[in-house]
């Protein structure tokens, strides 16, 4: 069966023609068991729904005129248009979808893992600083961090003594004791929980949330690999399960971007001293000839060269946040350098492979990166990629849609809310 949401009936300008081509043509041309499979570790939710054909069929512009007619004849709330406006019907649509009222969590199994839950938090911050729309984000905001609270576990109550190489209070990777059985922590996961938190620090001022990102630091910094027998030594792994001897740009780099946060935040040059540590490892043992990032290196020192959007844009984000921070001009070259590297490879029929997850942070540090130098092709190639989504990967009901089948998950929705908001926000709120 071809793959419907990529069929190009409703193609509007010579940009969106050529990604749907480029993303028709990516589909068809991965072999079977690729497409089938996830490219990042099965932590995800479990996809709620399967879009059917004629679901897909049936969107199309009577869908986006039925949105439109729908959004007019409401009187309460801002009025919006374009991307904040899309943006709110996204968000509107994960809560529906997704959220269990009065729980503070998200639907799975039972409940989301952190992962998702991390960027349905991403998105509410996202949403919150757009400027018509940052009142209305105040209760979602509190019920997000609510939830997240379900995920603290200060003790590793859900596992016996000694399962894990650390086990200093982070956010378990399942919901924690004695909601849920807790478990492993991810280093990624929990650096996206700082990085939100400290954007919520900065909307709110308040000084829990503040110690909360310090927690999940401590955490990071305390994950360091050090031992002088592994290869390339340094960086952070990918969890505190001891078998978890990887080490990857996507928990290094995020962890120097919270450390970073931190130090604007605080002066405490610590932070300082550790975002550069860890963003010179990743350049130093990840960083290929291309000048794009590699995703990890296993205990011998032996590089994994799969690349993908979201290591890059990291990587972006952390090298033009050093320059903001030191003023050294090295770093903003070498993150141009990236960045120039990454639109060139990340072409419309690569991205349109991945999960929207991973343009979404993918787009953020390079649109970033951008309002520093002054460059526009982050805000028009996320533009593009969330308008084609909006035309072709949206139900009647908001919910959006990747991969193939078509499935409907929390961390896509999350990633088409961030990217809208994104763009209807000011970069100053990304960090």
């Amino acid at each position: 069966m071809p793959v419907t949401i990529l069929d190009c009936h409703l193609r509007r300008s010579a940009l969106t023609t050529l990604i749907c081509a480029c993303l028709a043509l990516a589909v068809q041309a991965a072999p079977a068991g690729a497409r089938d499979r996830s490219l990042y570790p099965a932590r995800a939710t479990k996809p709620a729904f399967t879009a059917s054909r004629a679901q897909l069929a049936a969107h199309g512009r009577a869908t986006a005129s039925k949105s439109s007619s729908k959004s007019k004849k409401k009187k309460s709330g801002p009025v919006l248009h374009g991307n904040p406006a899309r943006a709110l019907a996204a968000f509107q649509a994960m809560q529906k979808g997704y959220y269990i009222l009065g729980s503070g969590l998200y639907e799975g199994e039972p409940f989301s893992y952190l992962w998702p839950f991390s960027q349905a938090l991403a998105a509410t911050v996202s949403i919150a600083n757009v400027p018509a729309l940052k009142t209305l984000m105040t209760r979602e905001l509190s019920a997000r961090l609510v939830g997240l609270r379900s995920y603290l576990d200060t003790s590793n109550s859900g596992a016996p003594e000694g399962s894990f190489t650390s086990t200093m209070p982070a956010y378990d990777g399942t919901v924690a004791p004695p909601t849920g059985p807790g478990g492993t922590k991810y280093y990624d996961d929990n650096d996206w929980v700082g990085i939100e938190l400290m954007r919520a620090y900065a909307l709110t001022h308040s000084p829990a949330l503040l110690g909360g990102a310090e927690g999940i630091m401590a955490f990071e910094m305390a994950g360091w690999q050090t031992s002088p027998e592994l290869g390339c030594p340094g960086g952070l792994p990918f969890s505190n399960l001891p078998e978890n001897t990887d080490r990857n740009t996507i928990t290094t780099a995020p962890a120097a971007e919270l450390a970073l946060q931190l130090y604007k935040a605080t002066r405490n040059t610590q932070y300082l001293q550790f975002a550069i540590q860890a963003y010179e490892w990743v350049r130093s043992c990840l960083l290929l000839p291309t000048n794009l990032y590699a995703d990890h290196l296993n205990r011998r020192g032996i590089v994994e060269p799969h690349l993908y959007s979201y290591t890059q844009g990291v990587m972006i984000g952390a090298g033009t946040l050093l320059y903001q921070v030191t003023g050294n001009g090295a770093y903003l070259y070498q993150a141009r350098q990236t960045a120039a590297a990454a639109l060139a490879y990340f072409t419309p029929e690569r991205l349109g492979l991945e999960n929207p997850f991973f343009p979404s942070i993918y787009f953020r540090n390079l649109m970033y990166l951008d309002s520093v130098t002054h460059d526009p092709p982050g805000p028009k190639i996320a533009q593009a990629y969330v308008d084609y989504a909006w035309q072709h990967l949206r139900l009647s009901n908001d919910l959006f849609v990747a991969g193939s089948p078509p499935t409907g998950q929390l961390l896509v929705q999350a990633a088409i809310v961030q990217i809208y908001a994104l763009l209807s926000s000011s970069p100053a709120t990304y960090f």
